[in-house]
């Protein structure tokens, strides 16, 4: 039996307007110090976005989405936050913010492998 980790997780967001609260799940982004692991997975439903908030600027999303990845990879693009360590940049990344694209409050859990409890967080809260 593998040891287990502690990690931490949050969702990933949208909230077009925000003074309404509404907002859909589009992603997860999970942390985890022994396995020095942050990573995030995303997935935009173009259409149900529009459907749900036609005047949405998608492009900009997506620019802010890869700004999460490169944050995540510590990117030489992600600027000053990139240059952070690992925790400090999760810390960052679900920091409360009043924004359209939003974290969830950050929970823990345990895991053997953060790439797959990335990927069964993702199937179970955003698909």
């Amino acid at each position: 039996m593998q040891p287990k980790y502690l990690f931490e997780y949050a969702v990933i967001r949208v909230v077009p307007r925000v003074e309404r609260e509404e907002f859909l799940n589009i992603g997860v982004i999970l942390y985890c110090a022994k396995q020095k692991f942050l990573q995030t997975i995303y997935q935009l439903d173009e259409a149900r976005l529009r459907a749900l908030y036609p005047g949405l600027d998608i492009d900009e999303l997506m620019e802010h989405l890869c700004s999460f990845e490169r944050i995540c990879r510590g990117d030489k693009a992600a600027g000053p936050i990139g240059k952070l360590d690992v925790a400090s940049r999760f810390r960052w990344l679900t920091a409360t913010r009043s924004t359209v694209l939003q974290t969830s409050k950050v929970h823990p859990g345990m895991s053997e492998d953060a790439l797959i409890t990335l990927n069964r967080l993702f199937d179970q809260l955003v698909l």
